[in-house]
């Protein structure tokens, strides 16, 4: 079978078996959260005072007026916590899921799914705070907020061909997670999460922000929820690594697919 239609045929099974992958998603987030008064929402709190301490610091630093400064950042920190946790998460997909990649037969990409959703339902309980900060600056949410959807999607479909090709690389090699964990420390600080990029020289902009494939990312995310519209290069350089992407990890999946349970 062509390697591409063999990784295309089990995509296709994992997405007829969505009930399956959101069912397991939502059990890890009971499962880690179980017995706990406040539940999920801890992640909520712990994000919450992060993104104030921060803002007031760096609001300060940076000399920022806080009705700009803290919705830009609450709105980014949280994104970027969706973000690292799915390509992080994503490179131990496969490992985690051992034992059921083992006993049952199903699409291996179902673990994925399983892994997005349940970091999707995190990202939500994270939300939360949003509408709070807007409140609390007297900052209004605009209709633009609704091209934020399609941005979303563009961005899970960049995480999900992130996650299949890092799981498939660190299944057989394990050293490859803590090698991703340092190179997103190194994007989040590349990244303009905690800075505004206006601070940033002209020259600069072009090797730190056009150049960041996380930042266009990010935008087609954020700028619609703060009332702003992304740019046609923020849309091309996503729409184009999505498909680049995909291109790379169907080939790549579908070749050593078959591997990976061997490989665990």
């Amino acid at each position: 079978m062509n390697i591409f239609k063999e990784a295309a045929v089990d995509i296709a099974g994992a997405i007829r078996r969505l009930p399956l992958a959101g069912v397991l998603g939502w059990q890890d987030v009971r499962q880690r959260y179980r017995r706990s008064a406040v539940g999920a929402f801890w992640l909520t709190i712990s994000m919450g005072v992060v993104i104030a301490t921060i803002g007031i610091v760096f609001g300060q630093i940076f000399s920022s007026p806080m009705e700009q400064f803290l919705p830009f950042l609450a709105i980014g920190l949280i994104l970027w916590g969706f973000i690292s946790a799915v390509i992080t998460e994503g490179c131990s997909g496969f490992i985690s899921a051992e034992a059921i990649i083992k006993q049952l037969p199903i699409p291996l990409t179902v673990h994925m799914f399983r892994m997005i959703w349940r970091n999707i339902i995190i990202l939500a309980h994270n939300l939360v705070i949003f509408p709070l900060v807007l409140i609390a600056v007297g900052k209004p949410l605009t209709w633009a907020a609704v091209v934020s959807i399609p941005g979303f999607v563009v961005l899970v479909l960049n995480l999900l061909w992130v996650s299949l090709l890092l799981g498939t690389i660190s299944a057989r090699y394990r050293d490859i997670p803590q090698i991703i964990v340092s190179a997103l420390q190194i994007v989040f600080y590349l990244t303009p999460i905690m800075w505004m990029p206006h601070l940033l020289p002209e020259r600069a902009s072009t090797y730190i922000l056009d150049a960041n494939p996380a930042y266009h990312l990010l935008e087609i995310v954020r700028a619609p929820l703060l009332g702003q519209m992304p740019s046609p290069e923020n849309w091309a350089v996503s729409i184009a690594l999505a498909m680049v992407g995909w291109t790379i990890t169907l080939g790549f999946y579908g070749r050593f697919r078959r591997r990976i349970a061997y490989w665990l």
